[in-house]
């Protein structure tokens, strides 16, 4: 018999040898040297994000075109193998409900004074804004049963933030976040990672604040900013023309100093008018030659933003725009947001679902998942690609099939149908008579539209 190899390595490797924050005075602190601009510096970028936001439509517009599609999509607790105690408590903690078990068995508690998953993932999608979002942990014991219950994902405000503890292998430590104005005598404590749910966009090894989608669009908005107000004192300016008092051949400087005054109170209106002494003129003159145009650049400048997110699609339509080509872009930026989702899901599974299991039955319990359904699914094309597998014979319609189909389509779940008087007739006088398969049906596995068995 031959020998079998077993060497293996005298060691592995346990310990880090270098490091990731190594930068700054302190190696608690980490931030991002690469950015130049004094106002997008963190925390001042905190100001001027929200500024863009408040002020310009289109980069409102692009925010709410990544926001919106991964709140309607619709999100479910998976069993993944959990004990259904286990993830049951999850889904009624998180108030969602559980994928594969009809809605109607398993009712939506109540949700006033309750953890809401919607509001917190339209609060966490604010490092879309500010690059990161900061929640605090809090968890309420169920004196009857002895199990924590999650009671709320408290947001930790950008503006709050003080500072952000980076350990040297760049993981996050701790926040710090300024005192209340009423309390300024007194220092916050730092809020521990273990409590901490921390979402980070765009995120380079260690940099905790994370990079903000509007970051590349600052330059843009910025000029865009500037054409429009010039813009605005052109037409102020120059739309009726600059009024101009030409005095008298025999006027004096006192006429002169009145008809000077006159021409700068000169306004556009029902009841304007003007009199002057005979001789001297008022007019409004136009100015001569051609006034820029800034409307091109304020275009340019707009698309530039809506590529920041990818979002080309917002472009379209103002001019001309290819149907064809806008598809092609909606579908490229529909499968950035499912990247995007993925991460969101990726970190509430690790610091929500998988802390609440801890908390109450330990780290070697399995945990559900968080799930989401496909961002931007047509009902209609999925339907159809089923009854071709169907029909073709490659899929077969079992009732875990059937039930996923339900859950989907949003429809009740499935019951036993109550027995008609002509059944039970029937099967008194003969056999019942055995129901035609559907084409492409597995017998071992019954068909999609039989009944339900008990």
């Amino acid at each position: 018999m031959a020998a079998t190899d077993q060497t293996k390595p005298s060691t592995a490797p346990e310990f880090e040898s270098g490091y990731v924050n190594g930068h700054g005075e302190s190696w608690l602190w980490m931030a991002d040297e690469a950015e130049t601009t004094p106002e997008l510096q963190w925390p001042a970028s905190i100001d001027t994000y929200a500024k863009m936001c408040r002020e310009d439509a289109q980069v409102t517009s692009m925010l709410r075109a990544v926001q919106l599609p991964i709140q309607r999509t619709i999100w479910r607790v998976r069993p993944n193998g959990a004990r259904p105690e286990v993830y049951r408590h999850i889904a009624a903690d998180l108030g969602l409900p559980v994928e594969g078990e009809p809605s109607d068995e398993t009712p939506l508690a109540r949700t006033r004074g309750r953890f809401s998953w919607t509001a917190h993932l339209q609060q966490a999608m604010e490092m879309f804004k500010y690059g990161h979002a900061f929640f605090e942990q809090v968890a309420q014991l169920d004196e009857e049963t002895g199990l924590f219950h999650l009671r709320k994902l408290a947001a930790r405000k950008q503006n709050t933030i003080e500072r952000i503890n980076v350990a040297l292998d760049g993981g996050l430590e701790s926040i710090v976040q300024r005192p209340p104005s009423s309390m300024e005598i007194f220092r916050s404590e730092p809020i521990p990672v273990s409590r901490l749910v921390a979402y980070v966009f765009d995120q380079e090894p260690g940099i905790w604040t994370g990079r903000s989608l509007l970051r590349p669009a600052y330059k843009h908005w910025m000029l865009k900013d500037r054409l429009l107000r010039t813009h605005a004192t052109m037409i102020e300016r120059n739309g009726l023309g600059m009024p101009v008092y030409t005095g008298a051949d025999q006027g004096t400087s006192d006429d002169l100093s009145k008809g000077r005054r006159l021409a700068s109170e000169a306004r556009a209106g029902r009841y304007a008018g003007a009199a002057i002494p005979f001789g001297a003129k008022l007019a409004f003159q136009g100015v001569e030659g051609n006034l820029p145009d800034a409307l091109p650049g304020i275009k340019y400048h707009d698309e530039q933003i809506g590529r920041a997110a990818l979002t080309h699609f917002l472009n379209l339509g103002q001019q001309t725009g290819s149907w064809a080509l806008g598809t092609e872009f909606a579908n490229f930026f529909i499968m950035t947001l499912q990247t995007v989702a993925e991460r969101i899901r990726d970190v509430a599974n690790q610091h929500v679902v998988e802390d609440i299991v801890d908390w109450n039955w330990g780290p070697t319990e399995q945990a559900p998942l968080l799930v989401f359904d496909e961002i931007g699914s047509q009902h209609a094309p999925v339907a159809e690609a089923l009854k071709i597998l169907v029909d073709a014979g490659i899929l077969f319609p079992d009732r875990k099939l059937e039930e996923a189909v339900r859950e989907r389509y949003s429809l009740p779940s499935k019951g036993t149908p109550a027995p008609s008087t002509d059944d039970n007739t029937a099967s008194d006088s003969a056999p019942a008579a055995r129901r035609p398969r559907a084409r492409g049906t597995d017998p071992a596995q019954g068909s999609l539209f039989e009944g339900a068995t008990t």
